[in-house]
């Protein structure tokens, strides 16, 4: 039986001006400004729409210093996309960029390795480097679906629908997964935040926020193992995203269709 064919779209809600060294472990002196933008990811195949990650809100970039260009979730509405219609939610991590806006989806269930919410809210969240991507509010909305019985908790490698699975890989958190999608071109893997920019997982140099080193860099061929090619990575963060892929959706609204590569 013949594989369903998913549609992926990355939709880009904020930005924020960086040094590159500032996203590597092993950093080069002589590196200049660049930027990193925020991501959330929807696939869709007929009626059915699955979204990945939820971002965060205005109050989140202000307290960071980060420039929230539009509220993802509201974005993907003018996308024309229903709220009510979104049925499951792959949340890859609870960091707050990732995990924000979640009691604007009422009516969807949040997927998440389970090792992820015992990291969340577990002991490690005392110390500052583990906790400070958190938002304890986020992590919170999430407990409270959790007592509606809408979190589905995961244990490694998972099918979410034919054409969708989910792979732990950890390293940048105790319970980050991944997303391998099956579209017109083949195998695509959303990486998320198991590789920010496509020069972590290229470099195998990982990005600074990391709780297990070793973990992500067997993430990294975890990634290559499941995409179709190299052209088949979508990093978590990366602006080469909106620049590689053709736009898709409303003007104005920075989504992109990753079945669509523009040197295609």
């Amino acid at each position: 039986m013949s594989l369903p064919i998913w549609e992926a779209y990355a939709l880009r809600y904020a930005t924020v001006s960086r040094r590159p060294g500032e996203n590597f472990i092993s950093q080069d002196v002589h590196d200049t400004a660049t930027s990193m933008d925020y991501y959330v990811w929807f696939l869709r195949n007929g009626d059915q729409t699955i979204l990945v990650d939820t971002g965060f809100d205005q109050k989140a970039a202000d307290s960071r210093k980060r420039s929230l260009l539009r509220c993802p979730i509201k974005s993907v509405q003018a996308a024309g996309i229903r709220l009510e219609e979104i049925k499951d939610t792959i949340i890859t991590h609870a960091h707050y960029d990732h995990a924000g806006n979640t009691a604007l989806l009422t009516n969807t269930c949040f997927h998440i390795q389970e090792r992820e919410m015992q990291y969340a809210t577990g002991k490690d969240m005392r110390h500052a480097f583990c906790g400070h991507a958190y938002n304890p509010h986020d992590v919170c909305e999430l407990v409270h679906a959790n007592f509606e019985g809408r979190v589905g908790f995961h244990d490694g490698t998972w099918e979410m629908r034919p054409g969708v699975t989910v792979h732990w890989v950890g390293g940048h958190t105790r319970g980050l997964q991944i997303v391998r999608v099956h579209t017109s071109r083949g195998w695509i893997v959303l990486a998320s935040d198991a590789a920010h920019y496509l020069a972590n997982l290229r470099q195998r140099s990982p990005f600074p926020i990391v709780i297990n080193v070793g973990d992500m860099l067997d993430g990294y061929d975890i990634i290559e193992s499941l995409a179709e090619s190299p052209q088949h990575i979508i990093a978590g963060h990366d602006p080469s995203t909106l620049l590689e892929y053709k736009a898709a959706g409303p003007a104005g609204l920075d989504i992109v269709s990753l079945s669509q590569p523009i040197a295609a």
